[in-house]
């Protein structure tokens, strides 16, 4: 929904309430869009985001391969004089 920055000013609080449950809410000034009503989204608290990326590292390190050497993955393209085929 649009409503011109004027018209906000006398429903706020039900633009809010709107926003929060997750309409679009879109502030126009002199009919071009100008700023959009979001709500803000809670913080996990520092203790669950380390948990969250200790467990994401751990996932990863589990899933984690040795491939082979990077080093010497281009060797393909060259011949045994070190010159490109």
């Amino acid at each position: 929904m649009q409503v011109s920055v004027t018209d906000a000013k006398g429903q706020l609080t039900e633009l809010v309430r709107r926003a929060e449950a997750g309409d679009e809410v879109i502030l126009t000034r002199h009919g071009h869009a100008a700023v959009r009503l979001v709500p803000i989204k809670a913080m996990p608290e520092k203790g669950a985001r380390r948990a969250l990326l200790e467990a994401a590292r751990t996932a990863g390190a589990a899933k984690a391969t040795a491939g082979p050497s990077a080093a010497r993955s281009q060797d393909f393209l060259y011949g045994e004089d070190g010159m490109p085929e």
